[in-house]
């Protein structure tokens, strides 16, 4: 594969890794908050985690998304989606449940292939210095 396709590819996949935590992180602010905070707690969860959570999916979705610190963010956003997947979506005699856990299960996949190869060549990175021509 060209190192541009390559470049490409990387980048997109961040895209779409991290619009999903991100529209989940602003969808849980405002209207969504109480709704999701009590979801939470009828699943045994204390409500008071909740800003945790919203914090983690949307500063973790940008991070993905621009590049920077891309290991670390998606290590804890897949560690978060498994205790998601297995938390919220493991009952097993509904199917959207079942749907929701394998999209999970996916999606920490996806994760954790960006904390094994990086980001990327096309990330943000404020180690590089602008070369003076």
């Amino acid at each position: 594969m060209s190192k541009s396709l390559t470049n490409i590819s990387m980048l997109g996949a961040r895209a779409m890794l991290a619009v999903v935590f991100i529209t989940a992180g602003f969808s849980k602010i405002g209207a969504g908050y109480a709704g999701t905070q009590a979801y939470m707690e009828s699943m045994g969860l204390p409500g008071l985690l909740l800003p945790a959570v919203i914090a983690l999916e949307i500063l973790g979705g940008i991070t993905i998304l621009i590049g920077f610190q891309t290991r670390i963010a998606a290590l804890l956003l897949a560690g978060f989606t498994l205790l998601a997947a297995v938390i919220f979506h493991s009952d097993s005699s509904q199917q959207m449940q079942m749907i929701l856990f394998m999209k999970n299960i996916g999606l920490a996949g996806g994760l954790l292939m960006l904390v094994v190869q990086g980001p990327g060549n096309w990330a943000f990175n404020p180690a590089l210095k602008l070369q003076e021509a």
